[in-house]
């Protein structure tokens, strides 16, 4: 008989009307502060722009449709380690289909990932062939969306996987692949690391290829070293940037328990979420604007609901408190590896170190367009990307 604790039960998620009313009261009460004393983003999420994503959560937006959408697919939950971990399962009509798990990161979900589930799983319908085609498992992070809070400490990226290796043998893979980004990108680069027997291979759109040296030194603050070659002092100009604008993370590292207002306020929660990096802000808030880009007002409030409506905004901040491994230096894989630039990411990673951090690198490519939430912005280039870096590897 099958173990309670290795069943596969489905899942289903239903938010109840109160709470969808009280949502939309706290956010029409909302304590607004003062304008910002600059003429652009540099202080932050500008007030306009806030108060405009509010004014149409509060009277115009509507969760039913996505949670529509979530509901249409195949839901399931399972336990692993001690926790209730949710995934999105979806077979592939296609025979010779490979199984790919698929990991976000954070302020992500697995509705960041939704847009590309039926490009890779049918591709015949979306300008491919059948031997592209994937069968997809898409993990709620612990701790996000539907998965399990922890309730008690342990919970890093590491264990995680350790739980996602599980999962995808639980489902009776055998020969699969794994894809992330932001800390899915780490997550896959540490299933790599351990080499599971059935892992062929990983791709990246957030790649750890940083030499352990230089990220150290530009995460302390210290100068971009000369002797770096164009593509890889952009590269490090870009993390050194970023390693300026990572308050969001030094704070939920440091002290997440102390952002008790993020679950107090929507709108708080919101503006945080809004503030990952200055080229998602910038893009999030023309679409805020009216401006057509890779995301939709819709699209950011569908995600930030979410959080609101599962609270998981102190469970889902403590994984960069449990976090003990780099961001963005190597890890140490020796499996395939394929990567895809997208240009707005934190850093394009240059060609040359990813070489050096991926030995077995298969593909590498630079997209024209898309940025950190890239298979949520441009789900076409992003499946395009995914067939093209395990073609080699099937």
């Amino acid at each position: 008989m099958t173990s309670i604790k290795t069943e596969i039960h489905p899942f289903h998620f239903h938010a109840e009307e109160a709470e969808l009313a009280e949502l939309r009261r706290r956010i029409a009460a909302t304590r607004w502060p003062d304008k910002e004393t600059v003429n652009d983003a540099s202080q932050g999420v500008q007030l306009a722009t806030i108060q405009k994503l509010a004014s149409h959560w509060a009277t115009r937006y509507d969760w039913r449709v996505i949670e529509s959408k979530i509901n249409a697919l195949p839901n399931f939950i399972t336990h692993i380690d001690g926790l209730d971990i949710h995934f999105i399962h979806v077979r592939s009509k296609h025979e010779n289909a490979l199984p790919l798990l698929m990991a976000h990161g954070w302020p992500g979900s697995v509705i960041e990932l939704m847009k590309v589930i039926g490009p890779l799983t049918d591709p015949t319908a979306h300008g491919g062939s059948a031997d592209d085609a994937f069968s997809l498992v898409i993990p709620s992070m612990p701790g996000y969306g539907f998965s399990q809070k922890p309730t008690e400490a342990g919970w890093n990226p590491e264990r995680i996987a350790d739980a996602y290796i599980e999962l995808m043998q639980r489902l009776g893979y055998t020969r699969y692949g794994a894809q992330g980004g932001d800390w899915g990108s780490i997550v896959v680069d540490l299933m790599a690391v351990k080499a599971p027997s059935g892992l062929i291979g990983i791709h990246s759109n957030m790649p750890g290829v940083i030499p352990p040296e230089l990220d150290a030194a530009l995460f302390r603050g210290e100068p971009v070293p000369s002797g770096l070659c164009v593509e890889e002092k952009r590269a490090a100009d870009q993390l050194a940037f970023t390693y300026k604008h990572i308050g969001y993370a030094i704070m939920m590292g440091d002290r997440p328990q102390s952002l008790t207002g993020l679950t107090d306020s929507p709108v708080g929660l919101a503006a945080f979420m809004l503030d990952h990096d200055p080229k998602s802000q910038a893009m999030i808030a023309r679409s805020i604007d009216g401006q057509p880009e890779g995301l939709t007002p819709d699209d950011v409030l569908d995600n930030i609901t979410l959080f609101w409506l599962t609270n998981t905004a102190i469970s889902s901040a403590r994984l960069y408190w449990e976090n003990q491994s780099t961001f963005f230096a190597v890890k140490g894989v020796n499996i395939p590896v394929a990567v895809s630039v997208f240009p707005d990411e934190l850093y394009a990673a240059p060609k040359s170190w990813s070489q050096q951090a991926y030995p077995k690198l298969v593909h590498y490519n630079e997209v024209p367009k898309g940025g950190h939430f890239a298979a949520w912005e441009q789900p076409e280039l992003f499946s395009r990307e995914v067939r093209a870096g395990f073609k080699s590897m099937r």
